[in-house]
């Protein structure tokens, strides 16, 4: 059967630049809804199944994570997942062969979520360079402090990738204006202290955490960690965020399925209520 065609993905800015433009048309501010799965669970297969859902629910960006047996920043639910995966016997290479295969059928771009050591361990002139081939536009690096990005954001430049910058609500105000320099595509504010993991209300902290950041730049900024209902999404909108990152809770019903087809039709069901709270 011949794949679907659909107009390439453009970069991460450019997307936040067309939902502004659409938002202007509308009279109201179009916010971006960023969901995280991990690749490989439960299978590369149904990952790439999950790609195309997520995409044809009306995800503005997708973000997939590199599965890895250290994921500090992960709760128990990602690093679960990402323990499942690798014992599936997902890796990198095969996790590039899928997406050349899917990107192509896809309409939003996608985001790599990687650790810094499976990056090291290719080196990052190559990991960079692959990704590049494979159709990706992003990349989210939790684990390396801004100190240190100085050759993954040279790499980034010359392979048109855009390097995604995290800033958490412990960050230094002037650390904060430093990374929010630095950060491509968007800035990824980190909604709560610890690791990632659905939470039963978003702290009031992250407002005021919002309009800090957007004094100090024009750049999306897109608020994850913690974000599980469609209220939460709604209420980050309504703060004043560019883009909103669900994980955990998309990561937990393909995980958590009794079977990957039940998996996908949960998935789809749940992205819609959450596209559908800041439609």
């Amino acid at each position: 059967m011949a794949s679907m065609v659909v107009a390439p993905a453009v970069g991460l800015s450019e997307t936040f630049t067309r939902l502004k433009q659409k938002g202007k048309h509308f009279f109201y501010a179009k916010v971006a809804f960023i969901p995280y799965i991990t690749a490989g669970d439960p299978d590369l297969s149904t990952t790439a199944q999950a790609l195309k859902v997520l995409d044809s629910c009306g995800s503005d960006i997708i973000e997939l994570g590199v599965p890895y047996s250290d994921p500090l920043a992960d709760g128990p639910v990602i690093q679960a997942a990402a323990t499942r995966a690798l014992a599936k016997g997902t890796n990198f290479n095969a996790i590039i062969s899928m997406l050349k295969e899917v990107v192509p059928q896809l309409s939003c771009p996608i985001a790599l979520f990687s650790y810094y050591n499976p990056i090291l361990k290719r080196g990052v002139e190559k990991f960079m360079a692959t990704i590049k081939d494979a159709g990706v536009h992003g990349l989210v690096v939790p684990d390396v402090p801004l100190e240190e990005t100085g050759i993954l954001r040279k790499e980034a430049v010359k392979n048109k990738i855009e390097l995604v910058l995290l800033t958490t609500p412990t960050t230094p105000t002037d650390r904060m204006k430093a990374i929010v320099e630095a950060s491509e595509g968007f800035v990824y504010l980190v909604s709560s202290v610890g690791v990632t993991g659905a939470r039963s209300s978003i702290s009031s902290r992250v407002q005021s955490l919002l309009q800090e950041i957007k004094k100090a730049t024009d750049k999306p900024v897109a608020v994850g960690f913690g974000i599980s209902k469609p209220e939460h999404v709604k209420q980050i909108a309504g703060w004043g965020a560019d883009g909103v990152i669900v994980g955990s809770a998309m990561v937990k019903i393909l995980g958590e399925a009794k079977s990957p087809e039940e998996g996908l039709m949960d998935l789809e069901n749940f992205t819609k209520s959450l596209t559908a709270a800041i439609s």
